[in-house]
């Protein structure tokens, strides 16, 4: 009969006192207790700003960031349509709102958003190599067109070094797509590189060198397909740029619409592209509370008022993230459930 031992679990101490919940919840109420008594005047004046907006510059706003969304839709139709898939226009829109939505929201968001966008497409008709391609290359162009905006802004607060960035990141991102446009034409290329990988990847698994070899070249020989002309690839890099710049000219119809003096188009591209990196790290969902403090920090640093400030960003965020994000889940949800109903005929 084998003898029974008891575990000996190690003594459970206490945690220390500034590990203890009432400290943590104390500590939290103190700091956002004397944020709001430091920022109170300003919080005010942006409450008072927000009672009586100018009602058509917001509904300006909310065109303006629809026109945002739209083009980025209609940048990804370009791309699946150069590569031979062509969907209505009302599908990839409503893709664009849902896969925002999950981006935004979502811990995790982009993961969730790129494979809702590839499902989408697949779903529409393109092979896995197009959807994986025109997902890339749209990421590519909107990343380019962002920076293009920041480098312009350089230029327009008459930095020396502006005409050098501008140019420098412009050609970067023209050779990152132009890259991967010439690899779909030529996937031939990545035959040696993939075996090599390959067979590294299958010698950690402890597998035979050409496993999955086959599934690969698949894929790559789907590429081939993807014949993209150059009219419609600067179609595409043109209405990147228009995204990004339908949603700026959205914040600068929420300083006008809270009565914001005197806002300039070098301190509006400044703010706006500060946010927008902020946007880029995925703190928390959405950039809750990073992009906003950016984007404020921004508007005052080019000489608006706080409280303005403060008013125009509250008006941003309730518009595009508040009012599109809603939009784009109710998409989602719309999309789910028509989606469940092609579905369950077919299974039954």
């Amino acid at each position: 009969m084998a003898a029974v031992q008891e575990t000996v679990r190690p003594p459970t101490g206490h945690p220390p006192w500034w590990r203890r919940g009432p400290v943590v919840v104390g500590v939290v109420v103190l700091i956002l207790g004397v944020e709001l008594v430091l920022g109170w005047h300003a919080l005010a004046g942006a409450l008072t700003q927000l009672r009586a907006p100018r009602w058509g510059w917001v509904l300006g706003a909310v065109a303006a960031e629809v026109a945002s969304m739209g083009t980025y839709a209609r940048m990804q139709r370009a791309l699946l349509r150069g590569a031979g898939t062509k969907v209505p226009i009302r599908k990839h829109v409503a893709t664009a709102y849902a896969a925002h939505s999950l981006s935004a929201t979502l811990p995790g968001g982009p993961v969730f958003s790129t494979t809702f966008n590839f499902q989408q497409m697949r779903r529409f008709g393109a092979s896995a190599a197009v959807a994986s391609w025109c997902i890339a290359l749209s990421g590519v162009l909107s990343t380019g067109a962002l920076i293009v905006i920041g480098s312009a802004g350089g230029i327009l607060t008459r930095d020396s070094g502006g005409w050098h960035s501008l140019v420098g990141y412009g050609v970067a991102a023209l050779a990152i797509a132009f890259g991967v446009r010439l690899v779909a034409e030529h996937p031939h290329w990545l035959d040696r590189p993939v075996r090599l990988l390959l067979g590294g990847v299958n010698r950690v698994r402890r597998r035979p060198p050409e496993h999955g070899h086959d599934a690969v070249l698949g894929f790559i020989e789907q590429l081939r397909s993807i014949r993209v002309h150059p009219a419609r690839f600067g179609v595409a890099a043109a209405l990147a740029l228009l995204n990004w710049l339908f949603d700026a000219v959205c914040l600068w119809m929420c300083c006008v619409a809270v009565g914001a003096p005197g806002i300039t188009a070098t301190s509006l591209v400044i703010a706006y592209c500060a946010g927008m990196a902020a946007a880029s790290l995925p703190i928390v969902p959405g950039g809750l509370g990073v992009v906003d403090g950016a984007l404020i920090l921004g508007l005052v640093a080019g000489g608006l008022p706080t409280s303005f400030a403060v008013a125009a960003v509250v008006l941003y965020r309730l518009i595009s993230f508040g009012f599109i994000i809603g939009a784009g889940w109710l998409v989602w949800l719309a999309i789910r459930a028509r989606h469940a109903r092609a579905v369950s005929p077919s299974s039954a």
